[in-house]
């Protein structure tokens, strides 16, 4: 296979590294250069020495603070376009942007299940501002250029942030933990590596909704972090009205607990990405773990 070149925007970025990581495989098939695009530097970076562009960089997470609300466009929408135009401009062939399920609003105290037919609709400044991305990214498409987008649900591993560190500290100190019937879609680090390698290597285009090959109940996940770090946590019922009643007021408690997976089918690839399974995966991740986040 000819070698690719791959451009990461976004230094330092969780994803962007682990890529890096990931495609060290196969030393003789990837060359990858990562940049900041913080600033105006990245203007004068030569993009047309790349096969492809990675955009990676962006606020992540949830922001209620509406001063963050300008910020949030500035750098997930307009960003994205600019570093997407000067990729067209300069010649590279493919574009894949790290988007997020986030178009598609919060998580629900009743199962929500998505497909291709459902219509995004974001509820907060955050998840508008990737979809608004994702729509001025899509005008630039043609057969020189192909726009891939990536609505990866939370994403986990070695090193991770977000909800998972949360949990995890949690399952290594509770003695008991809340037993709820919920159901949410989540990514392992491998097996989106894995899939954005198989993207690059077909030069496809278009929308992608990965998630693990299950999906996972926020107790039982608490459950196999408690066990991979030698401890038996107990999962209790009755917790559901007070449950209930925090959600309304600390949106955490429904981010956790709530409901929001992707139907399994739009998920699938021609080819096999999801590598490892949930309990592999967090055996991993925990084993891995270099100790920062205990």
């Amino acid at each position: 296979m000819e070698k690719r070149k791959i451009l990461i925007t976004g230094k330092g970025s969780y994803v962007g590294t682990s890529f890096i990581k990931w495609l060290e495989q196969w030393p003789d098939d990837y060359e990858t250069v990562e940049i900041s695009v913080r600033g105006e530097e990245w203007n004068n970076h030569d993009f047309s020495q790349y096969d492809v562009v990675l955009h990676v960089a962006g606020i992540a997470h949830v922001s209620t603070d509406p001063k963050m609300e300008e910020q949030y466009y500035k750098v997930n929408r307009d960003l994205t376009i600019e570093v997407a135009k000067k990729a067209k401009k300069e010649g590279v062939k493919q574009f894949i942007f790290m988007s997020s399920i986030i178009v598609y609003g919060d998580s629900s105290r009743e199962l929500k299940v998505i497909d291709r037919e459902t219509i995004p609709k974001p509820s907060n400044f955050y998840g508008h501002s990737k979809l608004q991305a994702e729509k001025g990214i899509m005008s630039l498409e043609d057969g020189n250029f192909k726009i891939v987008i990536i609505r990866p649900p939370m994403i986990y591993g070695k090193g991770s942030k977000g909800n998972y560190i949360k949990l995890a500290k949690l399952a290594r100190k509770l003695p008991f933990f809340p037993r709820v019937e919920n159901q949410r879609s989540m990514l392992y680090i491998d097996n989106l590596c894995e899939l954005l390698r198989l993207l690059i290597i077909n030069r496809d285009g278009g929308i992608y909704f990965p998630q693990n090959g299950e999906y996972v109940n926020t107790s039982h996940l608490v459950s196999l972090i408690a066990k991979c770090n030698g401890r038996n946590i107990r999962l209790i019922r009755g917790f559901n009205i007070i449950l209930l009643i925090l959600s309304k007021r600390i949106k955490l408690i429904n981010k956790i607990f709530g409901n929001l997976v992707y139907k399994m089918n739009i998920s699938e690839y021609k080819t096999k990405y999801q590598i490892k399974g949930l309990s592999e995966s967090i055996l991993i991740t925990e084993n891995e773990d270099n100790g920062d986040n205990k």
